[in-house]
C-alpha cells in the first residue's frame, strides 16, 4: 500500500472510532436531558455529586470536541485527496512520521506548531 493510501487508512479508522464516540455521548446526552425531565428534583443543592445541569454541560463540551476532531479529520483526507497530506501548512517542510502517527490530522510540523501564531 502506498503512502497515501496508508494514511488515508489511518484518517479512516480515527474517523470511525470518533463517529462511534460521538454516538455514545449523544446517546448519553440524550438520556441525561430525558432523566431532567422525568423528575422535579432540585438537583442545584444535591449532596450526592455533580448536578445533571453539570453532566450536560459536560457532555455537550466533549461533544464540541469530538465534532471539532471529525472536522480536522475530513480536513486531512481532503489534504491526502490533494496530495498536501504530511506538509507542513505554515513553512512546507514534511511533518515527521511521528507526529502524524500521533496526530493524524496535523496541520503543522512540530517546529511550527510549537510557534507562537
Amino acid at each position: 500500500m502506498d503512502e497515501s493510501g496508508a494514511a488515508r487508512r489511518r484518517l479512516a479508522e480515527e474517523r470511525e472510532v470518533s463517529l462511534a464516540r460521538l454516538a455514545s455521548l449523544t446517546g448519553d446526552h440524550e438520556s441525561i436531558v430525558a432523566a431532567s425531565l422525568d423528575t422535579n428534583a432540585d438537583d442545584e443543592h444535591d449532596p450526592e455529586g455533580a448536578t445533571i445541569a453539570f453532566e450536560r454541560s459536560q457532555i455537550g463540551a466533549l461533544i464540541k470536541q469530538v465534532r471539532g476532531h471529525l472536522a480536522e479529520l475530513d480536513a486531512a483526507l481532503a489534504r491526502v485527496d490533494a496530495g498536501t497530506y504530511g506538509v507542513c501548512e505554515r513553512c512546507g517542510a514534511p511533518i515527521g512520521a511521528a507526529r502524524l502517527e500521533a496526530l493524524p490530522a496535523a496541520r503543522l510540523c512540530i517546529r511550527c506548531a510549537g510557534r507562537v501564531p
